[in-house]
């Protein structure tokens, strides 16, 4: 069983930082596909950025220069870095992960494990 536990989620005015964690085991941070998400208007949820396990990432287009998806392998952490936010940046923001050598992209909706999500909540 794969478990993914998410924290760093808070409120900050437009303009601001946070960083998202998720922590997992060793084995699922150094070899899974790893992401994070967050619901869109009118799609079931979007693709912020993505992570393999050679580390190569792929953002969203609305988040590509203020978000960095990174992973800590000694940790067990995912973390995604959230610079420069907006209000239309506020959501809930969930960490997922998939089997080693899976499609790893934001276009993906259906991967197979999913933490329980933490807020981010962006003022104008």
């Amino acid at each position: 069983q794969v478990e993914l536990v998410e924290s760093g989620g808070g409120s900050v005015q437009a303009g601001g930082s946070l960083r998202l964690s998720c922590v997992a085991s060793k084995y699922v941070i150094n070899n899974y596909c790893l992401a994070w998400f967050r619901p869109a208007p009118g799609k079931e949820r979007e693709g912020v950025a993505t992570i393999n396990s050679y580390e190569t990432m792929y953002y969203a287009d609305s988040v590509r220069g203020r978000f960095t998806i990174s992973k800590d392998n000694a940790r067990n952490t995912l973390y995604l870095q959230m610079d420069n936010l907006r209000p239309e940046d506020t959501a809930m923001y969930y960490c997922a992960a998939d089997s080693p050598g899976s499609w790893c992209h934001v276009s993906r909706r259906n991967l197979g494990y999913w933490g329980q999500g933490t807020q981010v909540t962006v003022s104008s």
